[in-house]
């Protein structure tokens, strides 16, 4: 048998245990350290069998012995298949299984993220509106440990997100070069900001925080910033509509004294924070470097305004300040308006719907000049700012870098109009102009003649409810066939009841001039409804030759059957793929 026990030694070698009933007992007692991990013996190999398929070990004869036979034939095949597999994990010392089947981190990170929809990013985490259950915050904790180099993480519009932050948080020392986190409309409870502001510590290069619509926010943001260290590096501090009262004014007014850094504060709607303005404005002198200052819809009062004024003169580069829909500020300028005049950087001013006096327009007719590096200014919903005596829109022309003017609702009268045109003549740069809801426009639009043929990089013309008549489209249609209005993107005509089919007919014949035209709005008031004339076809005819136009508004225009199914049918007939909002 020693020929035997050498065959048998090379073809058995790394092979398990054959049944008990086997005379060959040592070959076990050599292999019985090679089992899984799971401690289960795996059924023997077909080698082994194949090998001692020549011996007889006691088979019983006849019709018992030939089903056996038969049946190892049978299973010969399968088990060669599981012996490939086999071998693989039977050469040398083994190992558990689990560890080396286990997944690595990466690939955890990849799975977690392809499960999302989302595309894995090791330093920008972008995981808006994922609709992330309480158990997917969990197992992101976990993964934070193999994303050293994770820079920026967006949690925002995933409300299961509110009341787990702290299993998140407490793993944020293992991205220590966390940069950004946006948090917006989590959900986020008391707990989660306390557990965000003892995190503050182990993210020190954090720069981005946006903790946008937390209404549960309101009345907690001490719990925020108590733990905020000195000299933090936060360059940008969102707080849209979080319910902010007059006490967290004030733990925001000592929040600003340890983040010198600050360039961007974004405190809109949040409408009962204007009683602590004051004493914020007083700490605003600690962040001299800040570029955006939105308060927006924020309750502001008089005392407010005079508070924020005495700051304006500490941020000297202040780029954007937004105090719109403050109704309670108007007549306040009068006495809150003297630094104004020296932000030599202000590049965006947004006024509207303040309820200005005209008194403030008479003391912004003096200030808004001065302000040389202005580019947006919106003055709409301000009535007074068209009845107003002071030549106001007449001295725009001091500010040539203007590229955006919002004049909407601001009762315009034909001087004040025809003031604003030649102030038009120059503004070059312009891009933006709206005239909305200036009922003087209609029929005057050729006051407008002059600047539009001038402004080359206009790309947005808002004419809503103006009361504009066939003769004005006509003046639009004129200037795009002489090569003006070239650039023009946006044009919205809606809400112009009065303008005739013959009008819109020959609008729609001149409408193929506009090449760059991606948004179209033409519907009617919410009141009324009208039959659609013959000029549709027109419109559908330039519609075709407009390849960037992308929207189309045509809101209670009643549309004959035939018309409907042309229009339903015209994406697919000419490939495109245009919104129709009828």
């Amino acid at each position: 048998m020693e020929k035997t026990g050498d065959i048998q030694g090379s073809q058995i070698k790394n092979e398990e245990a054959i049944p008990k009933s086997s005379p060959f007992d040592f070959v076990i007692k050599q292999f019985q350290g090679k089992r899984s991990s799971s401690g289960k013996r795996k059924e023997q190999p077909s080698a082994i069998k194949k090998f001692f398929s020549g011996f007889d070990f006691g088979k019983s004869e006849g019709k018992d012995g030939g089903e056996t036979e038969e049946t190892e034939k049978n299973n010969s095949s399968a088990e060669d298949q599981s012996e490939k597999q086999d071998l693989s994990l039977d050469d040398g010392p083994s190992h558990p299984i689990s560890e080396a089947e286990s997944p690595s981190g990466e690939q955890r990170f990849n799975q977690f993220m392809q499960k999302l929809g989302k595309k894995p990013d090791s330093k920008n985490l972008d995981l808006n509106n994922c609709a992330l259950s309480a158990a997917d915050v969990t197992e992101l904790a976990s993964l934070l440990p193999f994303l050293p180099e994770l820079e920026e993480i967006s949690l925002s519009w995933n409300g299961c997100v509110g009341g787990t932050l702290k299993t998140l948080t407490v793993q944020l020392h293992h991205v220590n070069l966390l940069r950004v986190l946006r948090l917006n409309n989590c959900r986020l409870t008391a707990e989660d900001v306390t557990s965000l502001g003892e995190a503050f510590e182990i993210v020190p290069q954090l720069e981005e925080l946006d903790l946008s619509w937390n209404s549960n926010i309101g009345g907690k943001l001490s719990l925020l910033t108590k733990k905020l260290p000195k000299g933090c590096k936060i360059k940008l501090l969102r707080m849209t509509d979080c319910n902010l009262t007059a006490k967290d004014g004030e733990s925001l007014a000592e929040m600003l004294t340890v983040i010198p850094n600050l360039e961007v504060l974004d405190l809109s709607i949040n409408k009962h924070i204007g009683c602590s303005m004051k004493v914020i404005a007083q700490d605003l002198k600690n962040v001299p470097g800040l570029r955006e200052l939105n308060l927006h819809m924020c309750g502001l009062k008089h005392d407010s305004l005079q508070g924020l004024d005495a700051a304006l003169q500490h941020l000297a580069e202040l780029r954007k300040l937004d105090i719109s829909c403050n109704k309670e500020i108007g007549g306040s300028f009068k006495d809150a308006a003297a630094h104004l005049a020296n932000l030599k950087n202000l590049e965006v001013l947004d006024l509207h719907q303040c309820c200005v006096t005209e008194e403030d327009v008479t003391v912004l007719s003096q200030v808004i000049p001065l302000l040389s590096s202005l580019q947006e200014l919106n003055l709409s919903s301000n009535k007074n700012v068209g009845v107003s005596s002071a030549p106001l829109l007449g001295r725009l022309r001091f500010l040539p870098n203007l590229k955006s003017v919002a004049i909407s609702n601001c009762g315009l009268g034909e001087e004040s109009f025809s003031s604003l045109a030649e102030a038009a003549l120059h503004l070059p740069e312009l891009e933006i102009l709206d005239l909305s809801w200036n009922k003087c426009v209609g029929g005057n639009l050729k006051l407008l003649l002059g600047a539009l043929k001038l402004a080359r990089e206009i790309q947005v013309l808002r004419l809503s409810s103006c009361n504009l008549v066939a003769e004005d489209l006509a003046l639009l249609t004129l200037l795009t066939q002489d090569g003006h209005l070239a650039r023009l993107r946006e044009l919205d005509l809606s809400y112009n009841n009065s303008i005739s089919d013959e009008g819109w007919m020959v609008f729609c014949r001149g409408l193929a001039a506009f090449k760059e035209l991606s948004e179209l709005d033409v519907s009617l008031r919410p009141s009324s409804c009208r039959d659609c004339g013959t000029w549709f076809s027109e419109l559908l005819a330039a519609l075709t030759k407009l390849p960037a136009l992308a929207e189309l508004g045509m809101q209670r225009w009643v549309l004959s059957e035939s018309q409907r199914q042309q229009l339903e049918s015209f994406n697919q007939d000419n490939k495109r793929n245009i919104r129709f909002d009828c």
